[in-house]
């Protein structure tokens, strides 16, 4: 069944298609990113670039890190990036000289307390596991490192949200459909159901060792930024 048919998938099945879905949008994707966010998306990485707020040089993870931009924010910031990505198209893609891996990232190849910070641009309602993914950010940031994670959000104020459904829902697929990957464009707005409330990935982060966690909304509430500090 094509991914943007039928029930969302989960577990084994909704990494497959998610890794295949990437794979496949990987060319254009930064293209289409831009076209469909009017340029906001680098506006709202860089914010999460900002609220990371370490040290120069610090050492920073940058997970379902695809083509790498977030990579080059964090390099024009002062940071150290490494990448990680299990999508071999995006790796393949990417346009930034930073080491990148090929890897889960639930399951990251590097010991604890490896990094400073760690950041994920809109990949949360892609992992299989929230938790899991959120413990892993937990064993590889040291204490007092900081994360900064983004994602998808839907206005609260109805008539920004009645909009946003109908960009979201309809003309976000349209575009891709032009540009890209018919099937992933339909699918990529479906996947915001795999998100639970603020609240929720609120007390999550704190139970996975993290304090001062921070939730924001961004540009009327198109966008949400996590932030959090390592205990």
């Amino acid at each position: 069944m094509p991914i943007d048919d039928g029930p969302l998938p989960e577990g084994d099945d909704k990494v497959t298609a998610v890794r295949d879905m990437f794979d496949t949008i990987a060319p254009r994707y930064d293209m289409v990113n831009r076209i469909m966010t009017f340029r906001l998306d680098v506006r709202w990485r860089r914010r999460a670039v900002a609220a990371l707020d370490l040290d120069f040089g610090s050492s920073v993870a940058d997970l379902a890190c695809g083509t790498g931009d977030f990579c080059e924010d964090l390099v024009a910031a002062g940071y150290r990036p490494i990448g990680f990505d299990i999508s071999a198209g995006m790796l393949e893609a990417a346009r930034t000289a930073e080491p990148l891996v090929q890897a889960d990232i639930l399951r990251l190849p590097v010991p604890d307390h490896t990094f400073d910070g760690a950041t994920c641009g809109y990949a949360l309602r892609n992992v299989v596991d929230l938790a899991a993914f959120f413990d892993e950010l937990g064993r590889t940031v040291r204490s007092g490192g900081r994360v900064a994670l983004l994602d998808v959000s839907e206005p609260e104020n109805p008539i920004l949200r009645a909009g946003h459904r109908v960009y979201f829902g309809r003309v976000v697929p349209l575009i891709g459909g032009l540009l890209s990957d018919r099937s992933a464009y339909r699918y990529l707005p479906r996947s915001a159901a795999y998100l639970p409330p603020a609240d929720e990935m609120i007390a999550m982060l704190a139970a996975s060792g993290f304090t001062a966690v921070t939730h924001r909304e961004m540009t009327g509430g198109l966008s949400q930024l996590l932030s959090a500090t390592r205990s």
